[in-house]
Order: structure tokens, then C-alpha cells, then sequence
């Protein structure tokens, strides 16, 4: 029927075959810039705006308004508690990059995803953030994912989904090796 599309796990698996073909074919569209601003708020609060990123060989300006990103911390770590604190946004952007990739993936193979969620946490040292101790690192120690899925698939099947999804994760990879950061102050 014309205008119909194949919707499996909320995703629109005609426009996402269309999306791969189309890079396939001209890789150039798969180079994507994303972009935020931060601004500061007072205490241990800030606030991130996003609004336009690149891709697909365009700028994309399908926002209204720009998303919005609030960041604080506990009242043991001097906040007001209104937000989570960097390092959960961190946990958030990892379990949510997996969820879209294992639902997207899913939706390719023909699989159904009745329900997906994730269990994540992660142990840190503060003194490296409050200038003391001797060389710690100042993020996490390790971060560990626990994930319960009920799908039309057998075990394997969603096995070999999850180990793909884990491989092709952009956030578990920007996390997992090093990734050249420069930060400058402008005047």
C-alpha cells in the first residue's frame, strides 16, 4: 500500500534501510558534527543547549527550540541536587547510545524488543577532581552494564546483538579509549 512504512520497535525501518543505503553509497554523509554550549548558573549548576548539529552533508535545523541539559551535583558534593552531576550524565549517555543501537539494530534484523533496560554504575576516586592524592585518575575506575531484554529472538540471536551493539556504540567508544580532547580559554 503506498504511504505505508514497516514500524518494528518504534523505529522506521524503511527510512533506516534508506538512511544505510544512502551512506553506503556516498560515505561522505556519514561525517557528523555535533554541537552544545554550556553556561554556568551559579554553585554547581550549569545548563547545555543544543540546537543545530552537521550530517548527512547538511546542517540540520529541524529544532525549534534549542534541547536543553541541566547539570548539578549532590548536597555532599555542595549542589542543590536539581540535576545529575557530570559523571552520571556520562552513565546516561552510555546506557542511552546502547538502547538506540540495540533497538535500531533489532528493528534491521526483523527482531521485536517487547523490553529493554539497563543497570549501570560505576566507582570513582574525588581526590585527583579536589587537587589531592598522587596520580589517581579523575574519572571512573570502571563502569559496569547490566542489561535485561525480552525479544522474539533466541539467546544467541540477541547475543550476537549485543556484542555488535557493544562494537559499534559511538559513546562506548569515545569512553573506552583515548580520544584527543583540546581545551582552550578564548579571550
Amino acid at each position: 500500500m503506498p504511504g505505508t512504512t514497516t514500524k518494528l520497535n518504534g523505529v522506521d525501518v524503511d527510512r533506516l534501510e534508506e538512511t544505510i543505503a544512502a551512506i553506503d553509497a556516498d560515505p561522505k554523509l556519514a561525517r557528523f558534527e555535533f554541537r552544545a554550549k554550556t553556561e554556568w548558573e551559579g554553585g554547581a549548576r550549569s545548563r547545555t543547549t543544543v540546537k543545530e548539529f552537521h550530517g548527512a552533508g547538511r546542517t540540520d535545523t529541524s529544532r525549534e527550540q534549542p534541547l536543553e541539559m541541566v547539570g548539578d551535583e549532590p548536597p555532599l558534593l555542595l549542589g542543590e541536587n536539581r540535576a545529575p552531576n557530570a559523571v552520571e550524565t556520562v552513565l546516561h549517555a552510555l546506557t542511552s547510545c546502547l538502547t538506540v543501537g540495540f533497538v535500531y539494530n533489532a528493528a534491521a534484523r526483523g527482531i521485536e524488543v517487547r523490553s529493554l533496560d539497563f543497570d549501570i554504575d560505576g566507582e570513582l576516586d574525588l581526590r585527583p577532581f579536589l587537587g589531592l592524592g598522587d596520580g589517581e585518575p579523575a574519572g571512573y575506575d570502571e563502569i559496569r552494564v547490566r542489561y535485561r531484554v525480552d525479544a522474539d529472538a533466541p539467546k544467541e540471536r540477541i547475543d550476537e546483538l549485543c556484542a555488535h551493539v557493544q562494537r559499534t556504540s559511538p559513546v562506548l567508544d569515545v569512553i573506552s579509549r583515548p580520544v584527543p580532547v583540546s581545551v582552550s580559554r578564548e579571550a
